[in-house]
């Protein structure tokens, strides 16, 4: 049954590529990146363990094992997703045990670049174990990192099956949506307690945090190596067995919610969710405002859609994790420095989370999937269209980072910084907003038709990723006038910033929405294409 799978995942995979040559270019590209921080990697960690100093062949599997836990754990959730080339859902009117079904998709999501650069980047540990002590302590290195792989494919696919489910209930969406942020949010707070600690804590004390960390799930697997050549076989054993419960726990888990996912129902009648959604404020102001041209239905049509797609709810909660602990963590750890320097931190800041708030829109057709062509069919003009979803989606983001500017002031502990910090934000949003509108008319892609918000077709996840950072960093790069006018302006640039900024910030959208408006109409046709499905 695990090798049916096998193939079928590498003929669908196979068939997915066939004439569309960026997704091939995109995946190669994923296989060379895998490859050469993997490769660097494996080269770091075969030399902790080969060395002949005991605090790093004890610090860097520990914190590297447990880094690739969370890692799996975290970023699937919040960026890349998971790929589901085999969906589970078309599984579902199959005579499948459960048992088998989950077998088959696990062997199915090893055959993937994450996994192979995972495999690759951690095989370093056996190579390092068995150069020192030979083959022995190399072959339970190995078996160690096979287990440590398992566990982090088979964590992601149940965490993220878990939250599908929740997702897909309208009563526990928001409750799951903070769930996930403050889960996600403790990567911020462990990065500067790590940090903290190898500056002001001495080796011994990171050796001590170390050895916590290998009798937890999080870095079991991967210090069995140093047990084998310390020659402590039972610690290496204990840690094995506990590696191997906590994989089948996180099977059974998965399990469960799978089989909930492919043959459960979105809960919920019309009727109560339209009660529930006539009390919001944007339903009341909807209702009492009811769109009278095609540019406000449109306006209407997106603000529902944000409230209640959750791949959309899904890519907010990207945000709004990113966008509160980066610039939080950043201006808490600039506290102690010059006056110049905290305000050069802060205003590097707000250009990154600004211009990372635009990125919600890069592949905002992709999100309707085939409901596009009922656009295309009534010839919807490109700039009506982008100018309702910019306004519908900033509707909901503006807010957001009105409230992120005055928090930030707070902890700052000087309100004078408000109009400093609101200026930059908004002008770099707007630069990012009108980046990745361009990105979501040029290079489109399809997302899988999966009730799972977290699901990508392989090479899909590279796309995501590529785009988002290319249009992320053009967002920050045009946003540097008003920068420069903050941090060199003065008592002038420090009066000047709002307006300037929120001026910047309307032309650079009206701009995107104008030029990308005349794109959009030569190119419906290619577009609707480039985001339809091909199963």
């Amino acid at each position: 049954m695990a090798l049916t799978f096998a193939r079928l995942k590498l003929r669908v995979l196979r068939n997915g590529f066939r004439g569309r040559s960026t997704k091939v270019v995109m995946f190669v590209l994923g296989l060379v990146g895998a490859v050469v921080y993997g490769g660097f990697a494996a080269l770091a960690a075969a030399a902790a363990v080969a060395s002949d100093s005991p605090a790093a062949a004890a610090l860097v599997p520990a914190f590297g094992g447990a880094a690739l836990v969370l890692g799996w754990l975290f970023l699937p959730l919040v960026w890349f997703g998971v790929d589901e080339t085999l969906e589970p859902g078309r599984f579902a009117l199959l005579p499948l045990p459960r048992r088998d079904l989950v077998r088959g998709l696990l062997v199915a999501a090893l055959l993937g670049v994450p996994a192979a650069a995972t495999l690759l980047a951690s095989s370093g540990l056996a190579i390092g174990a068995a150069l020192r002590g030979g083959p022995l302590p190399g072959l339970v290195a190995a078996l160690g990192v096979l287990l440590g792989l398992l566990l982090c494919v088979v964590l992601s696919r149940a965490v993220t099956s878990a939250f599908s489910r929740a997702l897909r209930a309208r009563r526990t969406r928001d409750l799951a949506a903070v769930l996930l942020a403050v889960l996600a949010a403790s990567l911020g707070p462990i990065q500067l307690m790590i940090t903290n600690s190898a500056q002001h804590v001495g080796t011994g004390r990171l050796v001590a945090v170390a050895d916590v960390l290998g009798w937890t799930p999080l870095a079991a697997p991967y210090v069995v190596g140093v047990d084998a050549l310390d020659g402590r076989w039972a610690a290496a054993g204990a840690r094995l067995a506990l590696t191997v419960l906590t994989i089948l726990l996180l099977m059974w888990w998965w399990a469960g919610s799978l089989e909930s996912a492919m043959l459960a129902a979105p809960g919920g009648g019309g009727a109560v969710r339209t009660r529930a959604a006539s009390g919001t404020p944007v339903a009341r102001f909807l209702g009492a405002r009811r769109p009278r041209t095609q540019y406000g239905a449109l306006v209407a049509r997106e603000l529902k859609y944000w409230g209640r797609d959750v791949r959309r709810r899904a890519s907010l909660i990207t945000f709004a994790v990113i966008a509160v602990f980066l610039p939080v963590v950043t201006n808490l750890g600039s506290q102690g420095g010059q006056g110049a320097v905290a305000q050069n931190v802060h205003g590097f800041s707000m250009v990154i989370v600004g211009a990372l708030a635009g990125l919600g829109i890069a592949n905002q057709f992709g999100y309707d999937g085939t409901a596009y062509a009922a656009h295309v069919v009534t010839g919807v003009p490109g700039r009506i269209e982008l100018r309702a979803r910019v306004v519908a989606y900033s509707w909901i983001i503006v807010p957001i980072l009105a409230a992120l500017a005055v928090l930030n002031a707070v902890l700052r502990e000087d309100l004078s910084l408000l109009p400093v910090m609101a200026g930059t934000l908004f002008a770099a949003y707007g630069t990012g907003l009108a980046c990745a509108t361009h990105v979501s008319v040029w290079a489109a892609y399809a997302l899988p038709e999966n009730q799972n918000p977290f699901a990508v077709n392989t090479g899909s996840g590279m796309v995501k990723s590529l785009l988002a950072m290319a249009a992320w960093l053009a967002g920050m790069v045009l946003a540097l006038p008003v920068l420069l006018l903050v941090l060199f302006g003065g008592a002038v640039g420090a009066a000047l910033a709002l307006p300037a900024g929120l001026a910047y910030a309307v032309a650079a959208v009206w701009l995107g929405v104008v030029t990308a408006g005349d794109v959009l109409d030569h190119r419906q046709p290619e577009l609707l294409a480039a985001i339809t499905p091909r199963n």
